[in-house]
Order: structure tokens, then C-alpha cells, then sequence
């Protein structure tokens, strides 16, 4: 289902003159508010350790449970996208990242609570420089260490992670 259909009344004047104007809006007849379905912010890190392995996650929760992913999530409200992706490797990995540097995105969409979100995923490389916290938590089921030349970007869950994989591994330095 397309997220737009769920809105049936304006937010701003409570009409239900609230009626698709383009693919990514609604438009209130009534009072003349437009509303815009622009993308969430997600991020997706890229740790690589001192043997060349990549970190990855096995999904504890759906959507798709039990694939893998890299480590990473919705930005928050308030927070830079360097920020998320910090705070985002340090709850599912326990690792502190000392340094993000952004490299590309993807766009995507999540399917959450039977809506499709359309997301903007940016991927950063993540330095982490010490590894021994390292633990499975929050969305991670399983956390694991995979040689780059052992990585296939077709295991991982979601098309634009797939996507951000197979460019990274396109240049992993």
C-alpha cells in the first residue's frame, strides 16, 4: 500500500477534500495544503577490520529476518546522518565508531506495518578502533566477520544495500 492512500483527511484543516495531487503529494481542496512524501533518511555502515572482513548482521526482526545486513538505521529527528550511523553501529554492534566518512546512496523503499516507505540509504565507512565490544543487540540477531572476497552483495536483504555493496566492493580501499 502505498503510504499517501493511508492519509484520508488534511492535517492542517481536518477536511476530507484531501486528494492526490502527484505521485509524492496531497493536496487539500478545501484550504489549499499541499503534502509531501519525501524519502526517510536511513544510513548503512561499512566496517572493514584489520584482517579485510566486512561486518555484517543477521536481521533479528522483520522485515526480512534471519538475512543479512549491514550495520545501520533511520536517522532520528535532530541528528546529522554521521550521527545516526554512529549511534545506529553502537546499538546493534556495540562498537564505537571513531570516524564516518560518507560514500554514496541508494534510494529504497521499507516495508513497515504493511506501508512501503520510500528511504534514502546513505552509506558511510565506519573506523571502529577497538573491536572487543563487539555483540549482537537491538536488530541484530547474529553480528559476523566476512572475508571481502567471500561477499556477495545478492545474500543481503535489501536492494539498496545489495546496490551499496556491490559498489563498495567495486573499490574496497
Amino acid at each position: 500500500m502505498h503510504p499517501l492512500d493511508k492519509f484520508s483527511h488534511c492535517p492542517v484543516c481536518g477536511s476530507a477534500n484531501f486528494l492526490i495531487n502527484d505521485e509524492k503529494s496531497k493536496r487539500c481542496a478545501d484550504c489549499g495544503y499541499v503534502y509531501y512524501l519525501n524519502p526517510s533518511s536511513a544510513n548503512a555502515a561499512i566496517v572493514i577490520n584489520e584482517h579485510g572482513e566486512l561486518l555484517v548482521e543477521r536481521r533479528g526482526r522483520e522485515p526480512q529476518k534471519g538475512l543479512l545486513d549491514l550495520p545501520g538505521g533511520f536517522a532520528d529527528i535532530g541528528e546529522t546522518a554521521e550521527q545516526g550511523v554512529i549511534r545506529e553501529v553502537l546499538e546493534e554492534t556495540g562498537l564505537e565508531v571513531t570516524e564516518a566518512r560518507y560514500l554514496f546512496s541508494f534510494p529504497n523503499t521499507y516495508l513497515y506495518s504493511g506501508l512501503v516507505v520510500p528511504t534514502l540509504d546513505l552509506f558511510f565507512r565506519c573506523h571502529v578502533n577497538d573491536l572487543s565490544t563487539l555483540r549482537a543487540d537491538d536488530d541484530a540477531a547474529e553480528v559476523l566477520w566476512i572475508p571481502l572476497d567471500q561477499v556477495r552483495a545478492e545474500d543481503f536483504a535489501f536492494e539498496s544495500i545489495r546496490h551499496g555493496v556491490a559498489e563498495f566492493l567495486k573499490n574496497p580501499k
